[in-house]
């Protein structure tokens, strides 16, 4: 492995007498602001490097844009992909889905370490100077590396603010959220990231665009009075979306009943029988272009549901009212609005207009 000796970090320090403070919208999952720090007085729009900033509960500073950023998730790839910065991955993992399709090219010139979560010996042997991860599980014991052993090495790190709540991550430790998800928070995430990386145009432009598509696909559909259930994966023990998280915020953006609202985790395991109970008038159902769990796959799914005597008499099979979206689409990630327009050309489909 390479000299850490340039790496992008160094301990918190106490930031100096001049501080240019770039708020954020709501972070870690909760209310509250959270600034990211510069030192130093830059043109506008541009970074003052050291740049520190509180990332669920670590403080973290960074005294140069990184040059070998290693990213643990999808959903973190196709953010860093979608600013640009490829030239700056050293490697990426934990793949649900083929890339989109606009970032294929880009990718393309990224090694991929794994298909799902690397080794420590592997992340270490690309040489990272940053390393980024939607989902806290990664950075746990008896994940690919915690952050403080990152942190002894030189190497800062990055957690999505999605996957945090009052300063701990979900996945990695609480199971379940206090606050639900809101866009606002993955909208953090973008300007955090194109902060780091002093491309706080290119930023800008991809929450603009992710907005208008937002904004387009909503448009108008009315889902009221429709009752929801998002399946995750998993024939044996369903794992369904929760109240507070990706998929609620999929359901409160088209004005559907998520009839697992009650549940404050991401993506809880249930049963066959509470699932058909719930009587869902529509099912969300991920198409995961992976086989780690039963079922992953939309035609497992597919097969599944109409062949099974308890899920054939739930309503949405019954009447078809199915809705296939890729695995990031279900993660809190930029492809949230890829959902929003699937929902969508399906409702038009329903209204007879597609």
């Amino acid at each position: 492995m390479g000299s850490h000796a340039a790496r992008a970090f160094r301990p918190l320090i106490v930031v100096a007498a001049t501080v240019v403070a770039l708020t954020v919208l709501a972070g870690c999952g909760a209310s509250e602001p959270v600034p990211v720090a510069t030192t130093g007085a830059g043109g506008e729009g541009r970074t003052v490097y050291p740049v520190t900033l509180e990332n669920c509960g670590v403080s973290v500073t960074i005294d140069a844009a990184p040059e070998r950023t290693v990213s643990l998730d999808q959903d973190s790839t196709e953010i860093l992909l979608s600013l640009g910065l490829q030239d700056r991955m050293a490697g990426t993992a934990s793949w649900t889905d083929p890339v989109l399709p606009s970032l294929a090219d880009a990718n393309a010139a990224v090694p991929r370490l794994a298909d799902n979560a690397p080794t420590y010996e592997v992340l270490m042997g690309a040489d990272p100077d940053f390393v980024t991860a939607s989902f806290g599980r990664h950075f746990k014991d008896g994940g690919v590396v915690t952050r403080d052993r990152l942190t002894s090495t030189g190497i800062p790190s990055y957690l999505s603010p999605t996957d945090c709540d009052q300063g701990k991550s979900i996945n990695g430790g609480t199971g379940a959220r206090t606050t639900p998800l809101t866009v606002d928070v993955l909208y953090q995430e973008i300007r955090e990231l194109a902060t780091i990386f002093d491309v706080q145009s290119r930023g800008d432009a991809l929450i603009a665009d992710l907005q208008r598509r937002a904004a387009a696909a909503t448009d108008g559909m009315d889902l009221t009075g429709r009752t929801v259930a998002f399946w995750f994966a998993d024939t044996k023990t369903p794992y369904i979306g929760g109240g507070r998280g990706s998929a609620q915020l999929l359901a409160s953006m088209t004005g559907m009943t998520n009839v697992f609202a009650d549940r404050s985790e991401d993506w809880p395991a249930v049963s066959w029988e509470s699932f058909a109970a719930a009587q869902p008038t529509v099912l969300v159902v991920g198409d995961l272009q992976r086989d780690r769990f039963p079922g992953d796959r939309l035609d497992d799914k597919m097969a599944f549901l109409t062949s099974d005597p308890l899920t054939r008499t739930i309503p949405a099979v019954q009447s078809g009212a199915i809705v296939a979206l890729h695995g990031a689409e279900l993660n809190p990630s930029i492809r949230f609005v890829d959902g929003l327009e699937k929902i969508r050309s399906w409702w038009d489909r329903q209204q007879g207009r597609g």
